[in-house]
């Protein structure tokens, strides 16, 4: 067995594209392998801006041995009445590629047919591999590729160089106008030369000697150190970026870090905006004192060593200076402006095609949020924050500030209301009305920002399947995926039990008539996308499918509560009684569906004692009638846990009474009262799960 070494060496790569490109240079060599019968152990990646590198363990030195069965004409056909090959038995034996005495038959359920045993052939690794490298290397995913020279080859960047061994073997092949080898380059101004790699375990020491240090792990981590010591040199911490790490860690081969420092005097511009500033534009590291407060300190890291690296920080130190003087610019001239004047300016901004402006937005999510306060009974001061809030939401997205720093829109707002005088509450809920701004980011705090959050996701939400912008497969333009999952995270971390087909109805009517033709249509699409991204998130986040699906089917109307039953459910599933329990249930609800009678808003059929024909009847009855009372207080109150306790003692009775009366009597009145009074037992069980739901035995 030998170990594989795959280096494509280019010009700089993005550095977003490098860490996908590795994972599907994995996946696709060890699918190729794979097709190929080569086995092979374990693969480990290396990348830099200027290589990707893949490294094969215990690749073996053949194909792998395989016998396959070929089945042919069925064998009167293949054989004539003398037990001669017929053409066709022929035919197939040239086509198997066996002799004729070597075909068998062999007895299937469809009668007896020719077979044949064929032994594919083994080749050595490395030729297959010179075959299967430049398709593979060439088929790299990149979100832009380009091509050069006169080739019409594509790749993230032009491919410079190729290294391709297997052992001390170099596999030979060419990609575009580039034939592997045995050689790679160092640090493009460091060690530029050509270095030979006799074997693929000298390679990473190789590089670290030519000032390329290619294992991403080891140089994130000596980024990390080396940022995190010139924070504490600075008098201060390094504000801790981890996707900003990532970042620089892919933009360098040889890290080297540089401590600069700007004018105090731009501390009067907001934190976010220097942080966001040196960040975005120049991916620096910003540096804060003990008590929070920003430090005119950044770091930097270099991909030049150099021998004298005061020289590197003087130009980054000069290059910083231009941006923050624009920033502290648009700063200053932003606060010129009424915030009220910016609103009227949404008016330009469009939204979406069929949705109108942001300004049109605007006075819709000011509409919602009004609806929302009076639900959630906030009192006046909150209310008029809410609503100052709904109308000044949107204002920062025609600031000068926000169009060049778009991932500060939101803070911005807060900012500039505070700098305006408005109420604290104001601004924060401001800010906090883009929140969660990705998956597991943080939610809105306030109660005001909640709201707020909350009626600008369901617009989004009801105007975009108002309009048939309907997410499919992939594709998300709006991240309505996103905006449902932040607006189920709000409803359940800030403990609104408010409707969600209430809801719905409030984002819908915005945009279409209740009584209009569709509006019922694109009323159920929304709630069955509501519920399938909760069901989605509750499973995520570990709880059973079946538990889910069951509390989902009974009502997925309020989400503090469907998640209150899920819980409930889960624990319930450790009581003693609830495997058998379940699955009486389950079968009390199968029994009410298939006669007709489900529903949980149709009351049962009145149970009539005189039709009783067995004791076990009357005991039933009398036990759903001893916990009714106290099982829909529990509910009314989210005491789930109380509830299913309550009915986990109607287990016996109505094992008791299924082992002694059949059901589905042949008299029609008896039938259905022994219906109706399952359908008692269906109906404390309605409003917390759908037990035919559940996985059972």
């Amino acid at each position: 067995m030998q170990t594989l070494l795959i280096e494509v060496r280019a010009e700089e790569i993005p550095a977003g594209y490098i860490r996908p490109a590795l994972a599907a240079f994995q996946e696709k060599m060890t699918t190729a392998l794979d097709a190929a019968r080569i086995d092979h152990g374990a693969m480990r990646v290396y990348g830099t801006p200027r290589r990707l590198t893949l490294r094969v363990e215990g690749v073996a030195d053949t194909q792998r041995a395989q016998e396959t069965e070929l089945t042919g004409p069925p064998k009167k056909v293949a054989y004539d009445a003398d037990g001669n090959l017929t053409m066709a038995g022929q035919k197939f034996a040239e086509k198997a590629g066996v002799p004729a005495a070597e075909l068998t038959v062999k007895t299937t359920p469809r009668g007896e047919y020719l077979c044949a045993r064929v032994s594919e052939s083994v080749a050595p690794t490395g030729p297959i591999l010179e075959g299967i490298l430049p398709g593979l290397i060439l088929s790299l995913p990149f979100p832009k590729s380009m091509r050069w020279g006169d080739l019409s080859v594509t790749f993230a960047r032009p491919i410079q160089s190729i290294l391709a061994l297997l052992g001390e073997e170099i596999l030979s092949f060419t990609v575009g106008d580039v034939t592997s080898g045995n050689t790679t380059a160092g640090h493009r101004f460091k060690a530029p030369g050509q270095i030979t790699i006799p074997h693929p375990d000298a390679y990473v020491d190789a590089l670290r000697n030519a000032w390329v240090l290619v294992d991403m792990d080891a140089r994130r981590q000596c980024i990390e150190t080396a940022v995190t010591d010139a924070g504490v040199n600075a008098g201060g911490a390094v504000i801790p970026d981890p996707a900003l790490l990532d970042t620089v860690t892919q933009l360098v081969e040889y890290p080297q870090v540089i401590t600069g420092a700007f004018e105090p005097e731009f501390l009067d511009v907001p934190r976010e905006v220097l942080i966001t500033s040196m960040r975005e534009h120049q991916k620096y590291f910003a540096v804060s004192a003990a008590d929070g407060t920003l430090l005119p300190v950044f770091i930097a890291v270099s991909n030049m060593p150099a021998d004298d690296m005061s020289l590197i920080r003087t130009g980054n130190e000069r290059v910083l200076r231009a941006r923050l003087s624009d920033a502290q610019f648009f700063f200053h001239e932003d606060k010129k402006d009424r915030m009220e004047d910016w609103v009227e300016r949404l008016k330009g901004v469009l939204f979406q095609a069929d949705l109108g402006s942001v300004y049109d937005k605007v006075v819709r999510v000011r509409s919602l949020a009004g609806q929302l306060a009076a639900l959630a009974e906030l009192d006046a001061e909150d209310t008029r924050d809410l609503d100052r809030a709904a109308l000044l939401c949107k204002a920062d997205l025609v600031s000068q500030m926000v169009y060049e720093f778009t991932d500060l829109q939101g803070i911005m707002g807060r900012v500039y209301a505070l700098e305006a005088g408005e109420h604290p509450g104001v601004a924060t809920a401001i800010e906090e009305h883009y929140r969660p701004v990705a998956s597991g980011a943080e939610l809105p705090a306030s109660r005001v920002g909640s709201l707020l959050s909350l009626a600008e996701k369901l617009d989004t939400l009801c105007g975009c399947f108002s309009a048939g912008l309907i997410p499919t497969g992939a594709s998300d333009p709006y991240a309505l995926r996103r905006q449902t999952i932040g607006l189920i995270q709000i409803l359940q971390h800030a403990h609104l039990r408010f409707s969600l087909s209430d809801l719905v109805n409030k984002g819908l009517a915005g945009f279409m008539a209740p009584d209009a033709e569709g509006f019922l249509s694109v009323q159920q699409q929304v709630l069955g996308f509501v519920a399938a991204r909760l069901t989605h998130l509750l499973v995520d986040q570990g709880h059973a499918k079946d538990g889910v699906a069951a509390v989902i089917a009974a009502s997925a109307d309020r989400v503090p509560d469907v998640n209150a039953r899920v819980q409930a459910l889960e624990a319930f599933k450790t009581h003693p009684a609830f495997p058998a329990l379940s699955i009486a249930l389950k079968r009390v609800g199968n029994l009410i569906r298939k006669s007709g009678q489900a529903g949980g808003d149709a009351p049962a059929a009145a149970v009539s004692e005189a039709l009783f024909e067995d004791p076990t009847e009357g005991l039933l009855l009398a036990a759903i009638e001893s916990v009714t009372e106290q099982v829909n207080a529990d509910i009314a109150r989210g005491d789930y846990p109380d509830a299913l306790a309550a009915i986990a003692t109607l287990g016996k009775p109505v094992d008791a009474f299924f082992e002694a009366v059949l059901v589905m009597a042949e008299d029609p009145k008896v039938r259905a009262n022994r219906l109706a009074l399952l359908k008692k037992v269906a109906d404390l069980l309605t409003p917390i799960a759908d037990f035919t739901q559940l996985v059972t035995g």
